[in-house]
């Protein structure tokens, strides 16, 4: 699964990286530790608001961290709809809508995943691509309207919401979980943005997992166990265990 990622780039750079011709007005803290439910930025392709029958347009989207289908009573249902599974995600009722006409970019520095203990704590792991660009995560959108809030009301009813579709991990990268987010290749960003692309099994082809050297995985501090955490510090890769001096007495004749 993806659980935790850092999302840090400058938003003028999204918008260059993934050629965005609509920005929102909202900016996002860069963020180290991003959690479920918190906001995001999302590239998407959607026809502008009251003008549907224009064609799409591709917009950088701020979205919370955890899909809430359009059918759903309480928007509550989203905190366990971080993930997507690929290979059920044209069946679920909770996804199969949205993948088939509303696909997203989640851009990301990179994920964390946990393996293993140190001192009685899982030993978090910082995985991101080897040349330090930015990570397109295949992902879905939703728009939920909040039954609460009456239809004359200056509030705004509706809430984006995006979810990170997964898959089996490459060989390199399952010894560290079985799960993996799906990337996207810049060349397929436009066909996997397409809300006119509908067929699941051309959607299936643009997706793959990440090519055996893509990424590169090193272990972090355990700090970034605690979502209040937040620092370009809980990137960085711990400090290489210093190894015993090869000509060093044995301990008992140290004294």
């Amino acid at each position: 699964m993806c659980g935790r990622y850092a999302a840090s780039a400058n938003p003028d750079d999204l918008v260059e990286e993934f050629e965005v011709v609509e920005r929102p007005e909202q900016a996002l803290e860069p963020s180290w530790n991003v959690a479920p439910t918190q906001d995001v930025y999302a590239v998407l392709e959607r026809a502008p608001r009251g003008e549907p029958d224009e064609p799409p347009r591709r917009r950088l989207q701020v979205a919370r961290w955890g899909l809430v289908p359009s059918w759903a009573k309480d928007a509550a249902i989203g905190n366990r709809m971080i993930n997507a599974r690929m290979e059920t995600v044209a069946e679920k009722p909770a996804f199969k809508k949205a993948f088939a006409k509303r696909r997203a970019l989640l851009p990301a520095d990179g994920y964390f995943e946990w393996y293993g203990e140190v001192k009685g704590k899982k030993q978090p792991f910082f995985i991101r691509p080897a040349d330090g660009g930015v990570l397109a995560m295949a992902g879905l959108y939703e728009l939920w309207r909040d039954p609460s809030v009456p239809a004359d009301a200056e509030t705004d009813p509706w809430l984006w919401t995006v979810t990170v579709l997964t898959t089996t991990a490459t060989d390199d990268l399952g010894r560290i979980h079985d799960r993996m987010p799906l990337l996207v290749e810049k060349q397929r960003y436009a066909e996997w943005l397409d809300p006119a692309v509908d067929d699941p099994d051309e959607l299936r082809g643009l997706l793959v997992p990440a090519a055996p050297g893509l990424l590169t995985a090193y272990p972090v501090a355990t700090t970034v166990n605690n979502v209040k955490n937040n620092g370009p510090e809980l990137v960085d890769p711990l400090p290489p265990e210093p190894e015993p001096l090869a000509d060093a007495p044995p301990h008992d004749q140290l004294f």
